[in-house]
């Protein structure tokens, strides 16, 4: 049976995680909360971050226990059946349509003043972005993962200048007041903001290709969530500070915005050229993992498919050539339909959540001790925020349920036969 390399270290494990978790979401969350819940949305990222950690432990044990390509689909299997499997592997194949071409229209704006005249239209950008995509993961997880190392430090040198120029000290930080009534508010914020650490269930499918998977990748997550909850927040005190939200200019414009008002019109450009790599190393984890969920299939259920066979540098390159001509599609349909980000990230957020929930689900009748009291207190926390988002829950509810009852059960026995 193929195999994955094993090439990805923790320090590259923590730079794609950060990375991806920061990405596209840096660049219009902060904004879009603070236009929901205003100041309150400091205390947001307090809460969010409060919520994840369990999640992300419990997500830590389930990929040191069971390592494999499959990520949350391969844990349902493990705990229930290949129904499921196949039902959760297929909701987060659909977040394509909703979530990818959004991030993908986010990093091609970014890209857009790069191009020369002649290239500088918005569904050209997504193109030679999704290209990009492709050629940078069929080049390995070794690779991409030294990309996103670089894109990492440039993140962080970024929000630290914003601190720096802004005359941001600590003594200077204040958390406002909450109230009863506030909570509306900030669970409201927290419906768009839970989009900023959906990168932890595909960075679940990377597992097999750790080096050490058993110590190096539990650690990476943890590392990683706590890295990226702080730099949301300390991102979230400028625009504040500065009031860079409340328009929809600002929910995609508002990091353009701080850099030109910091650091004067020099800095455009080089802001463009940031976005652009913090936005592509977001997309790219997903992308890698939604080839390796297409591969991981293949080879659990046709393994003498093209989509099973491995490169001669161990890529699944057939499945990414997939997932990247669908990547192309989606970029097409939603460059027509003009439909706001909120809107996108929240039907997203609904089948994130509904992936994380059947993995929460999973862990508590696969794990044991501490670590499945961990699960359960998970399992609550993913309610919690299912009922922040609401009715955008609908779409993730409704799909699974119709995966459910579509997709007919594996291995069963022939009824004429036993007769």
């Amino acid at each position: 049976m193929a195999q994955l390399k094993q090439e990805i270290t923790l320090f590259s494990g923590v730079a794609q995680l950060s990375t991806t978790l920061l990405g596209t979401g840096l660049f219009m969350v902060p904004a879009i909360a603070a236009s929901i819940a205003g100041e309150l949305s400091l205390w947001s990222w307090v809460v969010l971050l409060i919520g994840i950690c369990p999640i992300a432990l419990t997500f830590a044990s389930l990929g040191k226990r069971y390592p494999n390509a499959g990520g949350t689909a391969f844990f349902v299997r493990k705990a229930f059946n290949q129904r499921l499997e196949k039902s959760i592997a297929w909701l987060f194949l659909s977040v394509i349509p909703v979530g990818v071409p959004a991030a993908v229209a986010l990093a091609g704006g970014f890209l857009r003043p790069l191009l020369p005249d002649a290239l500088n239209h918005s569904f050209i950008a997504q193109s030679i972005t999704v290209l990009l995509l492709v050629l940078v993961n069929l080049s390995g997880a070794k690779t991409s993962g030294r990309i996103q190392s670089l894109i990492a430090v440039s993140v962080f040198t970024l929000v630290a200048a914003f601190w720096w120029y802004g005359d941001i000290t600590p003594s200077t930080i204040q958390m406002p007041s909450v109230t009863s009534e506030n909570w509306a508010l900030i669970g409201s914020s927290l419906a768009v903001m839970f989009w900023c650490f959906v990168g932890i269930e595909a960075f679940a499918h990377m597992g097999e290709e750790f080096k050490s998977p058993e110590r190096d990748f539990p650690i990476a997550i943890i590392i990683g969530c706590l890295i990226a909850g702080a730099t949301y927040w300390a991102c979230s005190v400028v625009i504040v500070k500065f009031h860079a939200y409340g328009s929809t200019q600002f929910d995609s414009g508002s990091i353009p915005y701080l850099a030109q008002l910091l650091f004067g019109s020099k800095a455009t450009l080089g802001i463009s050229a940031l976005g652009f790599a913090a936005c592509f190393a977001s997309i790219n984890l997903y992308t890698q993992s939604l080839s390796r969920m297409l591969w991981a299939q293949a080879r659990e259920y046709r393994p003498q498919s093209r989509i099973a066979h491995l490169s001669a540098s161990g890529v699944p390159a057939n499945a990414t050539f997939i997932v990247g001509l669908v990547l192309l599609i989606s970029c097409f349909i939603g460059e027509f339909t003009q439909l706001n980000l909120e809107f996108f990230l929240k039907l997203a957020n609904g089948a994130f959540l509904m992936v994380y929930f059947m993995a929460m689900l999973s862990a508590c009748k696969l794990l044991t001790g501490a670590r499945r009291m961990l699960a359960y207190i998970s399992l609550v926390m993913c309610i919690l925020m299912m009922a922040c988002l609401g009715w955008s829950m609908l779409y993730a509810l409704g799909l699974f349920g119709l995966l459910v009852y579509k997709i007919k059960p594996v291995n069963q026995p022939n009824p004429n036969i036993a007769k």
